[in-house]
């Protein structure tokens, strides 16, 4: 496919030096009417978004030769703010659990399922373009959310979430006073069932308790964890 050709289709970058992976799901996603674009190193994706439009989403491999896919995750965040999905091929947590904390959006172990990742893909694009159901502002404790334009403040400070960390935020205030469940939370944020070991709820959570300490330290304290539960934002009585 012409790499400068135009497209109404959604765009995905895919950054992997497994060249016959690569091809593979160029393929199988191009039949999902996806504009598929390869990337066998993050140094090749580095000239690819400086001489293109940012893609839809990003699949982007952790161990590759040169620059890591971590190493450049941490490098275009969160100048870009382009939803990325990892893949990882070792069997540990810590690179998946590194990957979400620096703006991953979710993580698919290797070898991967194309049609999972045909899920995980739609999954993260609904939800960085759609957004929340309830559309009104939101406003508590000096916290303001706007769904329309998707933005966050903290008492007049940006807040730099992304597009997940904006709805998992959205998800609890809107339910500011009540548990809710790391089951629900999850269906609703990330468009999939609460597997058994999966952490990514977690780690967004603990994203977005660390910008908003990096805003106001006290605000961090806004989100409780419920053991065995879930999360509750907590309803601040003036």
């Amino acid at each position: 496919m012409n790499m400068t050709e135009k497209t109404t289709m959604p765009t995905l970058l895919i950054v992997d030096d497994d060249l016959s992976l690569g091809e593979l799901l160029q393929q199988y996603l191009s039949r999902e009417a996806f504009d598929v674009q390869l990337a066998h190193s993050a140094e090749a994706a580095e000239q690819w978004l400086a001489s293109h439009p940012s893609p839809d989403l990003m699949i982007l491999d952790i161990m590759m030769p040169g620059k890591s896919g971590l190493e450049f995750l941490q490098q275009i965040r969160p100048a870009v703010q382009v939803p990325v999905i990892m893949l990882t091929g070792r069997g540990d947590d810590i690179d998946r659990i590194l990957g979400l904390e620096m703006g991953a959006d979710d993580y698919l172990p290797k070898p991967c399922n194309p049609r999972e990742l045909l899920a995980r893909i739609r999954a993260v694009l609904r939800r960085s373009h759609t957004a929340p159901v309830a559309v009104q502002r939101l406003v508590l404790s000096g916290i303001t959310l706007d769904p329309a334009t998707r933005e966050a403040v903290l008492n007049g400070q940006p807040l730099e979430l992304t597009s997940t960390e904006f709805n998992v935020l959205h998800t609890l205030m809107a339910h500011a006073g009540e548990v809710v469940t790391k089951e629900s939370l999850t269906e609703t944020v990330l468009h999939r069932k609460l597997t058994l070991y999966d952490r990514a709820l977690d780690v967004h959570v603990s994203r977005v308790r660390q910008k908003l300490a990096e805003a106001q330290p006290a605000a961090a304290e806004l989100i409780k964890t419920v053991r065995g539960q879930g999360y509750q934002f907590i309803r601040v009585t003036p």
